[in-house]
């Protein structure tokens, strides 16, 4: 398939810069696959397509306020994103530099009273390994990014640069920008989960009413974790689709999730989010799923799906509207008409009524349910 197959246009306007005033206040487009129909509600109705037996899987890892500002020794600014750590040392983390130009091997930056750093490595892809050392005794990089990062936001999303430098987790920047570290979390995050440089968007909709409610309707929940990384927001730049490279993410199946996904379920399994599409359904795919399930299930997930996947654990979706040429657009192709290429067109028509009927779209955007 070639990828200019999943482009559409998309008004600027339409993009989200803040979230709904209140999470469960956004748009739902219910997309009945059966019927082929499409009703216009609002995220508070969910409970109404739940029914007992019902199984959702969500991703509860935490966005680490990744997004670190400092200073070279000249006095220039440095912009650093968190990415992972490296794993041979708890002080060393993978990173993007800006400007990396001026941030060869050696280098340093920091902030006073702070943190100091220094470049280590740089890779082919222009990651910059960054060893640091935080002013406070015993403080890890995780700990000084809670107290001195801001949100790493998409970049579609806008915020005032200035505002964002001079926010911390003591004195945060006034307006939207502070409350960003409350609205791009899901409100069923894991503390200990904080591994993500994105949130998994499609939970960002859900109040602690609305979980209540869900499970009032007789359905239940399975935890999983899937760290989303930045090659979630990377375009589909090669002419077909299957030559796209795809990115890695680690993904963790507790104990007690791989028993419920993998046991009898009364109802459907419903995703909330692309998220927990991938996460289980690479596990699906893998050996591992066929073994004792009394450990949980780790692994790097590279699962690309897109026309005409099959889908082998997910019978119902809860996502957002994704970007043009998106390998997310490509799952949700996918997912409307498994073993088929007729959803590509299909989805084209369902994005075109959004946009006319002027859903928000994007992270902070509304969402749609597919049954």
């Amino acid at each position: 398939m070639r990828s200019a197959e999943f482009d559409y246009h998309l008004p600027s306007e339409l993009i989200a810069q803040a979230p709904a005033a209140r999470r469960d206040e956004s748009r739902l487009l219910v997309v009945d696959r059966n019927t082929r129909t499409l009703q216009h509600r609002h995220f508070r109705d969910l409970p109404q397509y739940i029914d007992t037996g019902d199984l959702l899987i969500r991703n509860t890892a935490r966005v680490l306020p990744a997004r670190l500002f400092a200073r070279r020794p000249t006095g220039g600014q440095v912009e650093c994103l968190l990415l992972r750590p490296s794993g041979a040392a708890s002080d060393a983390w993978w990173c993007l530099l800006r400007p990396g130009r001026k941030l060869p091997c050696g280098a340093t930056f920091g902030r006073d009273g702070e943190f100091s750093a220094e470049v280590l490595e740089k890779s082919p892809s222009a990651e910059f390994l960054v060893r640091f050392s935080p002013a406070r005794a015993g403080e890890t990089v995780t700990e000084l990014a809670e107290r001195l990062g801001s949100i790493p936001l998409p970049p579609y999303i806008t915020r005032d640069a200035a505002a964002l430098a001079a926010a911390t987790a003591d004195t945060p920047a006034a307006g939207t920008a502070a409350n960003d570290r409350e609205r791009y979390q899901t409100v069923f995050a894991r503390p200990e989960r904080t591994v993500a440089v994105a949130a998994p968007t499609a939970g960002l909709h859900f109040t602690p009413e609305l979980l209540n409610a869900v499970e009032a309707r007789g359905a239940r929940f399975a935890d999983v974790v899937l760290h989303v990384g930045l090659g979630t927001f990377r375009p589909i730049e090669t002419e077909f689709v299957a030559d796209h490279p795809i990115h890695r993410e680690m993904i963790e199946i507790p104990s007690a999730a791989r028993a419920a996904i993998d046991g009898p379920c009364a109802g459907r399994r419903i995703a909330v989010g692309t998220t927990s599409v991938r996460t289980t359904e690479f596990y699906a795919r893998h050996p591992e799923r066929g073994l004792a399930t009394g450990h949980a299930f780790t692994a790097e997930a590279d699962l690309f799906l897109y026309p005409p996947a099959d889908f082998r654990v997910v019978d119902a979706l809860i996502t957002n509207f994704h970007l043009p040429r998106s390998t997310l657009l490509c799952l949700v192709s996918a997912f409307l008409t498994p073993g088929s290429t007729e959803g590509v067109a299909w989805l084209r028509e369902i994005y075109a009524t959004a946009v006319a009927e002027r859903y928000r779209f994007l992270s902070y955007g509304d969402a749609m349910l597919i049954v």
